[in-house]
């Protein structure tokens, strides 16, 4: 079965999308968008996405063109049309000669294995840095060289993530999600001042922190705090949570996926089967 995409108001094959050479969304990465989970064909804290999306569009100036109602009915549609339960979708905005292109895409999510739900991921410090001081990291744009600089990185290493630091040397974010660390049975993250996105998944664990009466902290931290962390996973919204096993090979804590790690993957994977 060929692989269909929405394209301004058309749904047509993958192959015959095409957007204009001279669109500056083309030339200039002049776009946001944003990755959405759609499980059971229940599109997974659409809400929360829409909100941000449509506040990063209105940041760069392009016009939203569809209503809350529209754009869940399209998004639905080309899940639908594509035969597709656990999925992954793209809403993409880009800056037109005209007003805005928008394209949807959605493909078959291919989760990790459970294993790796257990093991963890290993990740290494990437040597590019975010600019903390940018107008763009509390964005999602369709520029994302810093993010497939640092993880191609990490990849030739051997590692499977790259842990980004900031200009001042502080932990800003992984180059798909958000970091976490345990210590003292208390939660340590970047604050947003630190250059990390304002993660979907990021509050999602917030306020299961505050259900469990676990004190939270954002603030600057080094690359040192998270070796002397007794846990760290990560998160965003397709692989939900991810334990963080090791940084630079230098295991943290157990190496495995922590107490509360564990607690929160199993908070995470109701909400998912069950509804949010």
């Amino acid at each position: 079965m060929q692989e269909l995409v929405f394209l301004n108001n058309k749904f047509l094959p993958a192959k015959e999308a095409r957007l204009s050479a001279l669109s500056p969304g083309v030339l200039y990465g002049f776009g946001v968008f944003e990755t959405m989970r759609s499980y059971n064909s229940r599109i997974v804290y659409f809400d929360e996405h829409l909100k941000r999306i449509k506040n990063s569009s209105h940041l760069i100036a392009i016009r939203f063109p569809y209503t809350r109602r529209r754009l869940k009915q399209i998004i639905r549609k080309t899940v639908k049309i594509n035969r597709v339960r656990d999925a992954y979708v793209r809403l993409t905005l880009w800056k037109s000669t005209q007003q805005a292109d928008t394209l949807i895409v959605v493909k078959k999510y291919d989760p990790f294995p459970l294993q790796k739900y257990k093991t963890g991921f290993s990740a290494g410090v990437s040597s590019f840095r975010q600019n903390e001081f940018s107008f763009f990291p509390g964005i999602k744009t369709t520029d994302r060289l810093l993010y497939e600089l640092s993880l191609q990185e990490a990849k030739n290493r051997g590692f499977d993530e790259a842990v980004i630091l900031n200009s001042r040397g502080y932990i800003s974010e992984a180059t798909r999600s958000n970091i976490f660390f345990v210590k003292d049975k208390a939660l340590f993250t970047p604050k947003s001042e630190c250059g990390c996105l304002d993660g979907i998944t990021r509050n999602i664990i917030f306020d299961f922190a505050r259900d469990s009466k676990i004190k939270i902290y954002q603030g600057n931290f080094t690359i040192q705090d998270l070796y002397r962390a007794e846990e760290a996973f990560l998160t965003n919204s397709l692989m939900g949570i991810m334990p963080l096993a090791a940084v630079e090979k230098q295991r943290i804590g157990k190496a495995k996926c922590g107490q509360i790690t564990a607690h929160f993957i199993k908070q995470y994977t109701f909400l998912l089967t069950h509804g949010t």
